[in-house]
């Protein structure tokens, strides 16, 4: 192939010789091939340039936080990202590194969403034991009200001695705190139990009665 070459050199060169032969039929083939190199090292050189790394990168996570997570694809980021560039981000070393961009905005996301459900449930079990939890209500003595039945009458759930106790009492007020008085009932988690299975014999019963 180079023979072939030096020769065409020499033929065009030469004054006693016709300068025109038929062209090479590989001419065209070696000049396409040294286009595309051309063009992959000036994309490879390019791909070096850290200012051309940051615009992609900065390009590519911006398009992320527009993008909808659940329905975004990585082509479809590289498509964007090439369009707002300016250049063919479909290109293997430019593929790479736009994958790698994604990845460590997708694993950011991940740490923030679980910090942001950590700090939420601090917050609610610092509510809850400070006596305030959003949502719900407690006594002065710090135990969950379920409901009032009354102004003076409550259903609550609280803890005496390692036992969880569901306690039905009227309150009393003092020195501007509502305090439980020695009325009342409380049941254990078994006794609980037992009633709420005889609830609707309970219920029954008092429409007979109703009725009679």
């Amino acid at each position: 192939m180079l023979q072939a070459f030096t020769l065409q050199q020499k033929v065009n060169k030469s004054p006693n010789t016709v300068t025109h032969i038929p062209p090479f039929p590989y001419l065209s083939e070696i000049s396409v091939r040294l286009f595309l190199f051309c063009v992959r090292e000036i994309s490879a050189t390019k791909m070096d340039d850290a200012e051309t790394k940051g615009r992609i990168e900065e390009t590519v996570r911006r398009v992320l936080q527009e993008s909808d997570m659940d329905e975004v694809t990585e082509s479809k980021i590289r498509k964007q990202a090439s369009e707002q560039l300016g250049l063919d981000l479909s290109q293997p070393h430019f593929k790479a590194f736009v994958k790698q961009v994604v990845k460590a905005f997708l694993q950011e996301e991940e740490q923030r969403q679980q910090q942001q459900q950590q700090d939420e449930d601090d917050d609610d079990e610092e509510e809850e034991q400070g006596g305030v939890s959003k949502g719900k209500e407690y006594d002065d003595e710090g135990d969950l009200i379920i409901c009032r039945l009354s102004d003076k009458r409550r259903v609550t759930i609280q803890d005496f001695r390692g036992k969880t106790l569901v306690s039905i009492r009227e309150y009393y007020k003092k020195d501007g705190k509502e305090l439980p008085t020695s009325k009342g009932i409380s049941l254990t988690e078994e006794q609980w139990s037992t009633f709420k299975k005889n609830v609707p014999a309970i219920e029954k019963a008092i429409k007979k009665m109703e009725s009679s």
